[in-house]
């Protein structure tokens, strides 16, 4: 093989909204509430390989804002990106695709939520930067505990060897 045909390579094919949605369930009434509301965001990152060197990487987040124990509006926005890796060494590729690809995803994802926000006539949510490779590396601390724990355990569960 060639000097090129081995180079990495890591492009971004395509950014899109994959799903999102957006309740209001005690509009108009809520829209009367004088209690501050309280914010709540959820995070979650998922991967998966489409084709042979193209993976799609998917960032999901979820407001919940609630005045009082009314829930004032619900979102939650999945922004995906399609990207080509290619001849990238394995115990780099879940860095890309935890990390690198999210942190290009997620600008997508705030702008797509603050403006579906700004829609509802509730005050705006700005929501804050993501170290996503802090979150990465707090997962792969919780997996070796979990696993260590598991081996610790002395208990044998079916199908776990």
């Amino acid at each position: 093989m060639t000097e090129q045909a081995q180079a990495p390579v890591f492009a971004i094919q395509r950014m899109y909204l994959k799903d999102m949605s957006l309740e209001i369930p005690h509009a108009p009434h809520i829209f009367l509430e004088t209690k501050q509301p309280t914010v709540e965001v959820g995070l979650d990152v998922s991967s998966e390989q489409v084709a042979d060197g193209i993976h799609e990487s998917t960032v999901t987040i979820t407001v919940t804002t609630k005045a009082g124990e009314k829930v004032a509006f619900l979102v939650e926005a999945k922004q995906a990106g399609i990207f080509e890796i290619r001849n990238v060494p394995d115990e780099q590729m879940a860095m890309l695709l935890n990390v690198i690809c999210p942190n290009i995803i997620y600008p997508y994802l705030r702008a797509n939520i603050a403006d579906a926000i700004q829609r509802t006539g509730f005050p705006p949510i700005h929501l804050a930067e993501i170290n996503f490779e802090a979150l990465y590396q707090q997962r792969l601390a919780q997996q070796q505990e979990q696993q260590a724990g598991q081996q610790n355990s002395g208990i044998v569960v079916p199908g776990t060897h």
